[in-house]
């Protein structure tokens, strides 16, 4: 059977399923199994697979049926332009997400700032900030050592053990003083729509349940900023669909006379707030 062959039947079963992004999906994992680029995949298009590169490119489609993530299958996922380590212990990031880095950087600047990423999980955020902000020093936290594990490897994969310090511990608690800039992808799912999450039974619960109103860490996290932001601070969040009114009266409570604004993603719904304690917050 040709790659073309191959690649053909697995979209077809993938979009069977009903499966989004069938062809791009297949390709991963063909690609993953012959370790090939996209370019080197098409420019061998009707070459023969062995029996073996075969019987593993279709042991891999067949966890894919079953709902295991693309992205724990191969260990891999790109993110803001980076290619990050992935498994279970952590969320898979999420092109969503990347509106929330994206607002932390333009507002940072070039400000030589210290920030910190609250619950990193694989260190996505970290690492992208860390990247685009050469004088920036983050500290990201995480209850999960298992995370933290995966966070040093994407840390020493990109080079940045001495300028992204992880701390073990729950929310803001392993800080040890105030820094410039909070940012935040905490789980804001309604433990009720846990099971339409399509990852739901494999990613950590703990990284998608936000519980009843699926805001109790934001809620915390908004509670306990305040003493952790330096004079001139913000807060950054990533934050679901219809949260924004709730989003609002949170930090109007806890930062009180923050400056709060809202960007949206490229599916135009509101995905990350920012919010500026002691100054107003232009909208992006």
């Amino acid at each position: 059977m040709t790659l073309r062959e191959a690649l053909d039947q697995a979209q077809a079963a993938l979009a069977a399923r009903s499966i989004e992004d069938a062809r791009l999906e297949a390709e991963v994992l063909l690609r993953h199994v012959l370790d090939l680029t996209r370019a080197g995949l098409y420019s061998d298009f009707y070459r023969t697979l062995t029996e073996a590169q075969l019987a593993r490119f279709w042991q891999l489609v067949k966890r894919r049926l079953a709902g295991e993530p693309v992205a724990y299958i191969t260990g891999h996922r790109e993110f803001y332009g980076l290619d990050f380590t992935v498994t279970p212990d952590v969320l898979i990031p999420r092109p969503e997400t990347e509106t929330l880095v994206e607002q932390a950087v333009r507002l940072a600047g070039d400000r030589a700032l210290s920030i910190a990423d609250i619950g990193t999980g694989c260190g996505a955020i970290a690492v992208c900030l860390a990247k685009h902000l050469p004088t920036a020093r983050v500290f990201a936290t995480d209850i999960s050592p298992a995370a933290l594990e995966v966070a040093r490897r994407n840390c020493e994969r990109h080079h940045l053990t001495d300028r992204v310090i992880l701390l073990l511990g729950d929310l803001l608690a392993p800080l040890t003083g105030p820094v410039d800039m909070i940012v935040a992808n905490l789980p804001y799912v309604r433990t009720t729509d846990l099971p339409a999450v399509n990852t739901s039974g494999f990613e950590p619960r703990l990284a998608l349940d936000g519980g009843v109103d699926g805001l109790n860490q934001i809620r915390r996290l908004c509670a306990a900023a305040p003493p952790y932001l330096n004079p001139g601070g913000a807060l950054l969040l990533e934050i679901g669909l219809g949260q924004r009114e709730a989003i609002a009266a949170l930090l109007t409570r806890y930062l009180p006379g923050a400056g709060i604004a809202f960007a949206a993603d490229l599916a135009g719904i509101d995905r990350a707030v920012i919010a500026t304690p002691g100054r107003s917050a232009a909208s992006p």
